[in-house]
């Protein structure tokens, strides 16, 4: 058959090294490459060089056209159970309530799970800019609220109007927490039941607002601090 130099593979009288392994179903064994070529002649196949580091190189004796669209074939079944990374955008206001970023970050679990890469932002318009600060603590409390399910690329840095936080997933499938997660979860339920009931006369928002989200993340800013990361 007629050879094709643009492929990387070495076939018939390419193939010039003095002797070959030919590979086959029913073994193995080393021939000289001339007697290996009169085989491939005498069974109107091919001499295909599929390993040329070896010593001596590895042959097969094929057709060569069979040989690359079994090739093919393999690069597509691998390339079909290969996972596609997408990245999920999650964006949050300066001044987000409580019950949209527990939405918010219900869903940020999720896309992490599936293997997805997660981009959180916060989106400065006009004079909220000065709230960029509060942003920060939003990202900072977010990404601790993540830990459990992805690890942060990258700590929120401030792009033009907006501040981006970059979470990747830690592994695939459910994420599961912790005995000392769950303990320190309990123990922030127990001492926010208390401090409910001592600040029971402090006028409060009627939402969550920017206020709880400067406080929250102001403990997970704490929090990250003291892992030393």
């Amino acid at each position: 058959m007629k050879n094709d130099k643009n492929n990387h593979y070495r076939v018939n009288e390419q193939i010039r090294v003095r002797e070959v392994r030919i590979v086959g179903d029913s073994g193995s064994m080393v021939v000289p490459t001339r007697q290996a070529l009169d085989m491939a002649r005498d069974q109107g196949v091919d001499l295909v060089e599929i390993s040329p580091n070896a010593q001596p190189p590895v042959c097969r004796l094929i057709d060569y056209s069979k040989f690359l669209y079994q090739q093919k074939k393999r690069a597509k079944e691998l390339k079909a159970k290969q996972v596609k990374q997408e990245v999920k955008e999650i964006r949050f206001g300066p001044q987000t309530d409580e019950h949209d970023y527990n939405f918010k970050l219900k869903h940020a679990k999720e896309f992490l799970e599936e293997g997805n890469k997660v981009r959180a932002f916060v989106f400065f318009r006009g004079r909220s800019i000065l709230f960029k600060e509060q942003g920060e603590v939003l990202l900072l409390r977010f990404a601790n609220d993540l830990e459990e399910y992805g690890k942060v690329e990258q700590m929120p840095a401030l792009e033009g109007k907006k501040m981006f936080l970059y979470v990747s997933p830690k592994k695939a499938g459910v994420a599961k927490k912790s005995q000392q997660k769950m303990d320190r979860e309990r123990r922030e339920a127990e001492s926010t039941k208390v401090k409910e009931g001592d600040a029971a006369d402090v006028e409060m928002p009627a939402n969550g607002g920017l206020f709880a989200n400067a406080k929250n993340g102001a403990d997970a800013l704490k929090k990250l601090s003291g892992k030393g990361e």
